[in-house]
């Protein structure tokens, strides 16, 4: 072949490449230029939320916050409608989320706990600890449901409506009638979910658990997400994952304080919702202001970004 030829073929190719490089940059400029700006949303975002979870005025007084919700959150139904679709207790909320509250919870908080402490350290034996707050809350919330189950099997019972009715009264077999009162047939023994189940009635005090989770999720979100705030503060460095899982989390503190609104503007039930509350901030009391409060060892995970934050840090907190 011509040398001369060869020469304009190989130059050819190469303008060809170059022409091809160019095309791909100016093309990946704007996706670069969008992913610039979903970033610095991202920390803007963060920040502003990370600093206000931290803040010291948030984590003294957001169980506080929480406790008046539950207190005057029933004062809600007089306002709301019947006929909104949050009224119905089968809404895709309610079915998705509430009925797997706490799967959720440690899901999302779990993720969270474990990318900061492990990126920040790089000890398994660490993270493990700091998760094992998180397994320390699912125990409660296992223990209370069935402790409370228990006593309300003890403490209620379960009555069969007679079906036997006439107008202004109740048949009762010798042509006699009651009125104004309906007839019960007691079943004795019955438990309360078989006895629901079977359509009879049950009579008896109860504990919200939908409450107790929700403001136990609440409280738990609130404490460990805290601890991004001071982490930031003090120079380190977070990632798009971090700060992602973070927003995630506060996602799901809005969505189940959303809930809990719900729940109590829609479905009022008083005493029960505000011993259900109780116990929650009972439990978060005895976990993380008092627990978890005390020196690290292999009985006590410690305090959330203990071994992460510097000692002053702890002091602040």
């Amino acid at each position: 072949m011509d040398p001369k030829i060869k020469n304009k073929s190989n130059r050819t190719i190469e303008n060809d490449k170059g022409e091809t490089t160019r095309m791909a940059k100016d093309q990946s400029q704007p996706v670069k230029l969008v992913m610039m700006v979903l970033n610095s949303v991202l920390v803007v975002v963060t920040d502003l939320w990370a600093g206000l979870l931290g803040s010291a005025v948030f984590r003294r007084h957001f169980h506080l916050l929480l406790s008046a919700v539950v207190l005057f959150g029933p004062a809600l139904s007089l306002w709301v409608s019947k006929y909104s679709i949050f009224a119905n207790r089968n809404h895709y909320l309610y079915r998705m989320f509430l009925r797997s509250g706490w799967g959720w919870t440690c899901v999302f908080t779990g993720s969270f706990v474990f990318v900061l402490s492990f990126s920040i350290r790089r000890s398994l034996s660490l993270s493990v600890r700091h998760l094992s707050r998180i397994a320390a809350v699912g125990a409660l919330w296992w223990g209370s449901c069935n402790l409370l189950t228990v006593l309300e099997n003890m403490a209620g019972s379960c009555y069969e409506p007679m079906p036997a009715t006439l107008v202004g009264g109740l048949n009762l077999g010798q042509g006699a009638s009651v009125p104004g009162q309906s007839l019960l047939l007691l079943h004795e023994g019955e438990r309360k979910a078989s006895c629901l189940k079977a359509g009879m009635l049950w009579q008896g005090w109860e504990v919200s658990k939908d409450t107790l989770l929700l403001c136990l999720c609440c409280l738990l979100l609130a404490e460990e997400t805290a601890v991004l705030g001071p982490y930031l503060v003090l120079g380190g460095s977070s990632g798009p994952p971090l700060r992602l899982l973070f927003l995630l989390c506060i996602s799901l503190l809005g969505l189940w304080l959303f809930l809990l609104l719900c729940l109590l503007a829609y479905f009022p039930q008083f005493p029960s919702q505000l011993l259900g509350g109780a116990l929650g901030c009972l439990g978060w009391r005895g976990l993380y202001q008092g627990w978890y409060r005390l020196q690290p060892s292999w009985c006590c995970p410690g305090w959330p970004g203990e071994g992460l934050l510097t000692t002053t840090e702890r002091a602040v907190q």
